[in-house]
């Protein structure tokens, strides 16, 4: 029965606790909350059970077919249609559905990137049912949340690293919590909150930009008349057809129990968005891969194209997509909530030392896991953080840390109330720290703002990076803890001793200004340029070792996603390049003649019809396009060379950084002139759509 309310719709096609408690066993359901819970192995007969009963909910909803949904390394999600329907012994069809379908799949392993860990000619691959994030059904397909591996058990995913990491950090937390003496909690798992920023643009300009259709942002393009100087699209009244579209993504979402919660008007033009309530790291990845595929195909709808990358247009700010990062007990404790006397709350102080001495000890590390080739354009300019990692704390934490590394604690800061000036308006609790939205990795009340982390990326990797690297840290503490008598004593020294080695992470200013690149550079901080530089980080032997000590990657494992990672820079510059080139030679280069013609008939027309008639503006105007055509030309022939030059270089790294410094500058060059024409051409003559049409006509 179709319901009234459309929050009620929350979960519709969700395969929830709710519907299996009704339509399983008692026994079956209690075992697979067991299951759950205590994170042990699931029982077949079970599995059958919920197999049974995920059928049977499914082919009520009139499901035919279901599919192990599982993350690759392209960085988005893919999916193998079955139908339920099988033979039997006597060769009749019948509906089938049972825990061996449902636990493991064999999807095709050869052409997904796997940076060497399979050859071409060994296609299996194994799918397994990830039973911590619930089954749902989108498009009329039952959707079975999986990791995917190889035939000798290496990830080929996102999701495995993400699903161990999560174990690690749940098994060191435990650690820390027991030596406090808190033996309730079960349970410690990482929560997050991905804040996405996405662009709406018409369809029809889309079509009519071979850039945005081929590499999702715009390779050329002058700056429209008026940008996001006046701030009056951040935050401003929502444009009734844009809120139709934000309303029909809500309730798709709600369906599948993505928490949309927030939407907004976002700094630039045509610019929005989304975010959604906590839930687990894995749960959360899942979601978030949901909402950036269900924005994109809504958008179709009403005529719009969603573009997700990291830069779409020069001169407005470029998303991200912000990663609030917690850890919480399954009795419901957040680790990270400072409490109203957080000097006084030792156990915090020991999370926080642990992050501190983590974010100081990998930031390249975090700085690779936060990039694509997208980011690169963001990063560092006064729309993002920089690229050199920091953590802002504000200034009761901070000031904490500075008693901690005198040896000792004796006030906090308190936040106080705010009073509004007006008798009208109430008087507010002031919070302990401001916020700081140029700072990569800040806290904000009891979480984590990792702020760098690419729009288009999977959060995946970020969060499996983060988890893995913090639970280091709080098993080196739990080590030296655990030997100890005077437990409070010797943390007393541990956490002074983290704050004078690892104190120079902690910035509360300005990221955007010069002055922090320098003091960041007196400081030892690493300011990484680019995503290429950045991958070098994940094959320090530094890395190797957090990894491998802790189950989360081998070895092997690593070495083929930097081979990926590599793979996949070079090949989507390749096509940038290559859609620069086209857009150049075939239409660019020939509208900018047309006009000149076009020009110089003007001339001999004015010429012809009077002698005494001025051609001074059209022969000026001629002469300038001429040469600047000459110029554009040349640069399109360098783009070209670059790319010769390039190819033929064996080492990946190499390979990628060329790409980065040879033949980005080269299209960088072209773009230049480019612009500049687009500027002198008559708008009937260029091309394809420009700025101002884009960006303003929604």
């Amino acid at each position: 029965m179709r319901k009234d309310n459309d929050l009620m719709l929350f979960s519709e096609d969700v395969f929830t606790y709710e519907v299996m408690r009704e339509k399983m066993s008692k026994p079956a359901y209690k075992s697979f909350l067991k299951t759950i819970q205590e994170g042990t192995s699931l029982d077949p007969e079970v599995a059958n059970s919920v197999a049974h009963a995920m059928k049977e909910w499914a082919l009520e909803k009139g499901v035919t077919h279901y599919t192990h949904w599982f993350h690759p390394m392209t960085g988005g999600t893919a999916e193998k249609h079955d139908s339920f329907l099988a033979t039997s012994t006597d060769c009749k069809l019948m509906v089938e559905f049972g825990g061996k379908e449902l636990v493991q799949g064999e999807p095709d392993a050869s052409s997904f990137p796997n940076g060497g860990i399979r050859e071409t000619f060994e296609a299996r691959g194994y799918t397994a049912w990830d039973f911590t994030s619930p089954a749902f059904v989108r498009d009329g397909i039952l959707t079975i949340p999986t990791a995917f591996v190889s035939y000798t058990g290496e990830a080929l995913d996102k999701k495995t690293p993400l699903l161990r990491s999560m174990d690690v950090i749940n098994k060191q937390s435990l650690r820390i919590l027991r030596l406090f003496g808190n033996e309730t909690s079960k349970k410690v798992i990482t929560t997050v909150g991905p804040e996405q920023e996405y662009f709406l643009i018409d369809k029809k300009y889309f079509n009519e930009r071979k850039d945005l259709m081929f590499t999702g942002r715009t390779l050329f393009g002058a700056p429209a008349p008026k940008g996001q100087e006046l701030d009056d699209h951040y935050f401003g009244s929502i444009k009734d057809r844009i809120k139709n579209y934000m309303n029909e993504v809500n309730k798709a979402l709600w369906k599948l129990g993505v928490s949309a919660k927030t939407q907004h008007n976002e700094v630039a033009p045509g610019q929005f968005e989304i975010a959604p309530i906590f839930h687990t790291s894995n749960v959360a990845t899942d979601h978030n891969q949901l909402v950036m595929d269900t924005l994109k195909k809504v958008a179709l709808k009403y005529d719009l194209v969603c573009l997700l990358h990291e830069k779409p247009f020069a001169g407005v700010n470029g998303s991200g997509k912000h990663n609030n990062w917690s850890l919480s007990t399954d009795d419901g404790l957040n680790l990270l909530e400072p409490g109203t006397e957080p000097h006084e709350n030792i156990q915090f102080l020991v999370f926080l030392a642990a992050i501190i001495k983590a974010v100081d000890t990998y930031p390249e590390l975090l700085r690779l896991a936060a990039s694509n080739i997208g980011n690169d354009h963001r990063l560092g300019a006064n729309e993002a953080p920089p690229a050199i990692i920091s953590i802002f704390l504000g200034d009761q934490l901070t000031d904490i840390i500075d008693q901690l590394e005198k040896g000792d604690l004796f006030q906090s800061k308190k936040g106080g109330e705010l009073s509004m000036g007006a008798t009208a308006l109430p008087t507010i609790p002031k919070d302990n720290t401001d916020r700081n939205r140029t700072s990569p990795f800040a806290f904000t009340g009891n979480k984590f703002e990792f702020r760098m982390v690419a729009s288009s990326l999977s959060i995946a990797g970020p969060n499996f990076v983060l988890n893995t690297i913090v639970a280091d840290e709080l098993a080196k503490i739990a080590d030296e803890l655990e030997s100890k008598d005077d437990m409070i004593g010797s943390l007393r020294i541990i956490l002074q001793n983290i704050v004078k080695e690892h104190k120079r992470i902690i910035f509360n200013g300005d990221g955007y200004s010069q002055g922090w690149v320098e003091e960041a550079a007196e400081r030892g901080l690493p300011n990484i340029r680019s995503y290429v530089e950045s991958t070098k980080s994940f094959i320090e032997e530094k890395s190797i070792n957090v990894f491998e000590k802790h189950g989360v990657l081998s070895r092997r494992e690593i070495e083929s996603r930097y081979e990926i990672v590599l793979e996949q820079y070079i090949s989507q510059m390749r096509i940038e390049a290559l859609t620069a080139i086209e857009m150049l030679d075939k239409q660019m280069i020939p509208a900018i003649i047309e006009y000149i013609t076009f020009l110089a008939d003007s001339v001999n027309s004015v010429k012809a019809a009077s002698s005494k008639a001025s051609t001074i503006v059209q022969e000026s105007l001629l002469e300038d396009i001429s040469g600047m055509l000459e110029d554009l030309k040349n640069k399109t022939n360098n783009i070209k060379l670059s790319i010769n030059t390039v190819k033929d270089i064996d080492d990946v790294y190499d390979k990628a950084y060329a790409y980065r410094y040879e033949v980005f500058t080269a299209m960088l060059e072209a773009r230049e002139v480019a612009d500049c024409l687009e500027t002198m051409v008559g708008r009937e003559f260029w091309p394809f759509p420009v700025y101002s049409e884009i960006l303003f006509d929604l």
